[in-house]
C-alpha cells in the first residue's frame, strides 16, 4: 500500500534558511528587486549614451553613463534590503547627515552639474557655434558636465560654469541660416540721395553673398550736421557674414565715388559780427599810423 505525500507550496517559500527569520521568500523578492533594477539600469542608460553621442565628448558621456547606472542600481538594493531583515533606519540617518553636509559644501557643484544636464536635453548651444553668454563673445569648443569652454575672438580659453551659462541670456549667432547687418552711410547735402541709394543696391545685388531674400533695404534715416546719412541693412548666410560685412562697404564706397558721390567732411562755417570787424579795422588803422 502507498504513502502519498502532501505538501503546500507555500509553505516552501516560507521555510527559514537559518539566518534569522529570513525565508526562501525573502530571497527570491530580493534577487527579483536586484535583477530588475539591473535590467532597468542597464537600459536607461544605454538610452542616455544614445541621447548624449552627439552632445557630449566620449570620457564625459560614459562618467554620466555609469553615474546613471549606478544610482538605479544603488536604488534598487535599497528597496530590496529589508527582504534580508537589514535595517537601514540607522543607515538613512547617517545618510541623511551625511548628504547635507554634501549638499551645503557642494552647492555650487550640484547646481552646475543640474544645469549641464539642462543645456545638454535643451540643447540651445552646441561645439563651434559662436555665441555670447555672460559678456564672452566666442566659439564653444566643449561642452561638459559642469562647465562650458569659450575660445574667444582673441584666441582665450574661457570656462564659464554652467550655471551661469543656463541663467543667463545666450546669443547665438549661428542657430539662424542667414544673420543680418547694417552700415551708416553719409553723403553730402548736394548729393542726389536718390541715385546714392540706387548705386548701392545694385552694389549688394552685384554682391554674391548678399541675400535676395530677405531683400536689403536702403533708405534715408537721418540729416547730419555735414549730410545725409543713409542707412543699409543687408542679410547674408550666417557661414559668410563677415566676409561680406569687411568687403562690401568698400565696394560701396568706390561705386559712390565713380558716380559723383563723396563722403561729408566736417565743416564749420565761422561769422564774425560787425562790431568785431570794426574793431578789427580800428587796431589794424592804429597799428599802421604807429
Amino acid at each position: 500500500m502507498g504513502v502519498i505525500v502532501t505538501f503546500n507550496v507555500t509553505e516552501i517559500f516560507e521555510i527559514p534558511i537559518g539566518i534569522g527569520s529570513i525565508t526562501v521568500e525573502n530571497l527570491l523578492y530580493f534577487a527579483v528587486i536586484i535583477i530588475v533594477g539591473v535590467a532597468v539600469a542597464k537600459t536607461v542608460s544605454t538610452n542616455v549614451r544614445r541621447a548624449l553621442v552627439e552632445r557630449l565628448p566620449k570620457n564625459e558621456r560614459e562618467v554620466l553613463v555609469k553615474l546613471v547606472y549606478y544610482i538605479i542600481v544603488t536604488g534598487a538594493l535599497v528597496i530590496a534590503l529589508p527582504q534580508l531583515q537589514f535595517d537601514l533606519s540607522g543607515l538613512l540617518v547617517a545618510g541623511g547627515i551625511v548628504g547635507l553636509v554634501v549638499g551645503f559644501a557642494s552647492q555650487s557643484v550640484v547646481s552646475n552639474l543640474v544645469s549641464g544636464l539642462f543645456l545638454m536635453f535643451e540643447h540651445p548651444i552646441k561645439i563651434g557655434d559662436s555665441i555670447n553668454v555672460a559678456g564672452i563673445s566666442g566659439s564653444v569648443e566643449d561642452i561638459r558636465i559642469l562647465s562650458t569652454v569659450v575660445k574667444t575672438y582673441d584666441g582665450i580659453f574661457t570656462r564659464i560654469p554652467n550655471e551661469k551659462v543656463f541663467t543667463s541670456n545666450i546669443a547665438n549667432y549661428v542657430h539662424n541660416a542667414a544673420r543680418r547687418f547694417e552700415y551708416q552711410i553719409g553723403i553730402r547735402y548736394e548729393d542726389d540721395a536718390e541715385v546714392a541709394i540706387r548705386v548701392i543696391k545694385e552694389v549688394i545685388w552685384t554682391h554674391p553673398f548678399a541675400l535676395k531674400n530677405p531683400a536689403p533695404s536702403v533708405f534715408v534715416d537721418n540729416f547730419g550736421d555735414d549730410g545725409v546719412n543713409l542707412t543699409a541693412y543687408i542679410w547674408a548666410p550666417t557661414r559668410n557674414w563677415w566676409d561680406v560685412r569687411t568687403s562690401l562697404l568698400w565696394q560701396i564706397k568706390q561705386k559712390l565715388e565713380e558716380n559723383g558721390i563723396e563722403m561729408p567732411f566736417p565743416q564749420r562755417t565761422v561769422r564774425f559780427a560787425d562790431d568785431l570787424r570794426v574793431m578789427a579795422g580800428d587796431a589794424g588803422k592804429g597799428g599802421a599810423e604807429d
